[in-house]
């Protein structure tokens, strides 16, 4: 995949203002521009985290949340995004407020496989390219599922979009899998095992990225979810904003191989 990095602000999100988003979608303006409201309680914007400011915020919010939640957690490791690993955040007013990391497939491997490698190469062996997301933290606010709908497609689109990959693996713990089946359409792939990086037992669980795409064209960026929908696919940006995000990551990766 080479050293690419992503600039740092993807995108900004207006929760009131659709045609500022757009704007900013289709990279016609800069980050803070066009926003027709003060960028206040209704506006955030989708990061990836590269200095290591952004990556101590991050740090600290996961932390905060897993420690609210018993789990242990030594934050991110490593001092910047690198190869086979980026980190994305949610940033309200430069206040850290979500954020996740995308793990590619490498000869290293992912760190599910310290649990799960018999599970994740079954799927390898079907010649699946694989990714995972770790490290997903969330303040809890009004704006929370709308940072972790846009930080969810980001990291989406730029595993699939961008690289091609095929399959998503997370590590979650039990009490927590309804959950991800509900909201994302998630399904068990690993059983039940102790995960010491967090002190906590996790099961394995894959999502097809075609899934995703399907369920994106059918009710991505419809805001409000028809009555028997309790994904959070409707709080997705639609096929049309989809595309904007996916020019401006291509443009920003050109512009930093070019470098």
């Amino acid at each position: 995949m080479g050293k690419e990095t992503v600039g740092n602000t993807i995108i900004g999100v207006s929760m009131r203002t659709q045609p500022a988003l757009k704007s900013l979608l289709s990279g016609d303006s800069g980050p803070t521009e066009r926003v027709a409201e003060p960028l206040s309680n209704n506006y955030f914007k989708i990061r990836a985290a590269g200095s290591e400011g952004q990556r101590s915020s991050a740090s600290i919010l996961i932390n905060k949340m897993y420690a609210t939640r018993g789990y242990m957690s030594n934050g991110l490791s490593g001092t910047g995004q690198d190869r086979y690993r980026m980190t994305l955040t949610a940033n309200d007013q430069e206040v850290t407020i979500g954020t996740l990391t995308i793990g590619f497939d490498n000869p290293e491997g992912l760190m599910a496989d310290d649990l799960f490698k018999h599970e994740i190469d079954g799927l390898r062996s079907e010649g699946r390219k694989v990714c995972e997301f770790t490290k997903l933290a969330m303040e809890a606010s009004s704006k929370s599922t709308r940072a972790l709908a846009s930080l969810f497609h980001v990291a989406y689109i730029y595993a699939r979009r961008i690289h091609g990959f095929q399959d998503l693996v997370i590590e979650v713990n039990p009490l927590h899998v309804a959950y991800y089946k509900r909201v994302l359409g998630f399904e068990v792939l690993g059983p039940e095992r102790l995960n010491r990086r967090v002190n906590a037992p996790a099961v394995l669980l894959r999502l097809r990225f075609s899934y995703v795409e399907e369920m994106i064209s059918k009710v991505g960026g419809s805001d409000k979810p028809p009555p028997a929908e309790r994904s959070i696919y409707p709080y997705l940006f639609s096929i049309q904003e989809e595309a904007g995000i996916v020019g401006r990551l291509k443009g920003m990766v050109m512009d930093s191989e070019s470098q």
